[in-house]
């Protein structure tokens, strides 16, 4: 359900919010801490058309793409064409263990049930190098929001709201440590209507270090 919805708003998605940043002070704030903050190899995990992919790569980051939209990562490698992208599932990274020094999920945790945010937690863990940084931006609430239309086309897609308490519950629980937590209320009624979030948070452990056997 997603995948089809992403994919049927894929190139209005891109223009509508193709200078988004520009208009949101907090979220170039948050992605500028976080460029400073990483070091190595980023995922941006739930990409869409790029455009986050994009700004960071201009701070200096060496970042790639990733998205469950074919239809988004096509829009993504069009308008980044020096930027890598593929289209996978957060679910089930195509990635080594540690090879990662950070990633981030700019308001495409949104998207997953709450059921399955401990398997989703556990699989940013595993492609995380002991030290790396993990982003996330997400609407704050505790609904679930039926998207019916948008973009100027009919679509179904579900968004979840997530509380900040619970959610870095559920980090901790999956090995991550606190480090950077945002919130603010929504600036835009086009297109917030819910206060917003950020956390940064890092794996546990030090660079370099060797991480415990699985067998």
């Amino acid at each position: 359900m997603t995948r089809t919805a992403y994919d049927t708003v894929a190139h209005d998605y891109a223009n509508a919010l193709r200078d988004h940043l520009a208009e949101t002070p907090a979220d170039r704030a948050v992605l500028g801490l976080f460029a400073e903050l990483v070091d190595g190899r980023v995922a941006d995990v739930g990409c869409g058309p790029g455009r986050i992919s994009g700004h960071l790569r201009g701070l200096g980051v060496d970042v790639f793409g990733v998205d469950l939209s074919p239809e988004m990562v096509a829009v993504a490698r069009r308008d980044h064409p020096g930027i890598g992208f593929e289209v996978g599932s957060m679910l089930d990274l195509d990635l080594p263990d540690a090879s990662l020094g950070g990633a981030l999920a700019w308001y495409s945790v949104i998207h997953v049930p709450w059921d399955l945010h401990p398997a989703v937690f556990a699989e940013f863990h595993r492609v995380l190098v002991p030290g790396g940084l993990l982003l996330l931006a997400f609407q704050i609430g505790d609904e679930v929001r039926r998207i019916e239309h948008a973009y100027g086309h009919d679509i179904e897609a579900d968004a979840y709201r997530l509380n900040p308490d619970k959610l870095l519950g559920q980090l901790v629980d999956a090995g991550f440590e606190p480090h950077t937590r945002l919130e603010r209320e929504a600036a835009d009624p086009r297109w917030e209507k819910t206060p917003q979030g950020y956390l940064i948070v890092r794996k546990s452990g030090r660079p370099g270090q060797a991480q415990p056997s699985q067998t």
